[in-house]
């Protein structure tokens, strides 16, 4: 193997008549003064990961949806020809009375018409920071410093209801104008933007969790605990979108849990818990739990682990500069309760 000499790090202008640019297959000494430059062969280029293609969902004629939409249709039908009926009855009893029924049907459609706009909106906002994840996750990949800049500027408008984040909406602002990677940008705003609201939503989860292990701990009755576990999942689920900027309400209440169902179903939510609870509760900690206490432990790391799955669907960046928060940190937080009540 031949040696080669390396020098020492030095600047030099390349139109300077004492640059001389050479091929190295030129053999002699270069003259004394004189800088050679030496171009290298290129790196051989290395075989790229190219994600797969997602190919989109066939388009099908949904009957389930026409059979729904029709029977839909037909109780509004009914209801109004119900409605109808009823103020054409109360005005051949008296004038009076059938004004007041034909105002409160007007208060009534104008108060459904506000509310299927709320909910619209509301619906509207939970498939904007959906997308926004999306994309935010393509630019990790692709690196398109321009889509970077598009995603900075959507996830602003998200997070520019919340006072809390006053601040780092300013960094990211004066940073929106640098020359960074897109990927690094989308790295710095999750890390200014979600570094506060993951601190948060670990409390959330862990403080839902700890009321959760408690309740069903001194519960008389199974239908209670599943009542409580039920209603403090929907209220964890909530605070947790309202947090990272969703306003979710009927209709994306139930949209999020099923979201969520779906996504504990696909990434084994279930048995990953069973495994933390093995390696946790597996080292002489059953023996000094009661078996109140050890059901309740188990219901309040469910809980978490279902707050877990909530914000990897409420959240609009994903995990790629931060840790993503682990079940077995919240499983330490249920333990150090148990250890308080003793």
């Amino acid at each position: 193997m031949s040696e080669r000499s390396y020098r020492r790090p030095a600047t030099f202008k390349l139109d300077d008549a004492k640059v001389v640019v050479t091929d190295a297959s030129e053999q002699g000494h270069p003259a004394r003064g004189t800088i050679h430059v030496t171009p290298e062969d290129d790196a051989p280029q290395l075989p790229v990961a190219i994600e797969p293609t997602i190919l989109p969902a066939e388009r099908r004629f949904r009957w389930g949806t026409l059979f729904w939409g029709a029977v839909g249709g037909l109780v509004l039908l009914g209801a109004g020809l119900g409605v109808a009926h009823l103020i054409e009855d109360l005005f051949a009893r008296s004038d009076s009375l059938g004004f007041l029924g034909l105002a409160l049907t007007l208060v009534a459609t104008l108060s459904l018409l506000v509310i299927a706009a709320r909910e619209a909106i509301c619906l509207m906002r939970l498939s904007t920071i959906e997308e926004l994840h999306r994309r935010a996750a393509a630019v990790i990949v692709s690196d398109d410093r321009n889509e970077s800049r598009n995603v900075l500027r959507d996830l602003l408008k998200i997070a520019h209801a919340n006072p809390h984040l006053a601040r780092a909406r300013a960094t990211l602002t004066h940073h929106s104008g640098d020359i960074i990677d897109g990927a690094d940008m989308i790295r710095l705003a999750e890390r200014e933007l979600m570094s506060p609201l993951d601190q948060e939503a670990r409390m959330l989860i862990s403080a839902a969790a700890q009321r959760v292990s408690l309740v069903t701990a001194i519960s008389p009755r199974a239908l209670f605990d599943v009542a409580f576990v039920f209603a403090a999942s929907l209220r964890l689920i909530r605070q947790l979108a309202l947090l990272y900027g969703g306003r979710p309400g009927t209709l994306g209440m139930i949209k999020l849990i099923r979201h969520v169902l779906a996504h504990l179903a696909i990434t084994g939510g279930m048995a990953a818990s069973d495994s933390v609870i093995q390696q946790i509760l597996g080292h002489g900690l059953t023996a000094k739990l009661s078996q109140r206490l050890g059901e309740g432990f188990l219901n309040g790391l469910l809980t978490a682990r279902l707050g877990l799955a909530a914000i990897d669907l409420t959240r609009p960046l994903p995990f790629t500069a931060l840790p993503r928060p682990s079940l077995t940190d919240l499983a330490k937080d249920l333990l150090r309760q148990r250890d308080g009540e003793k």
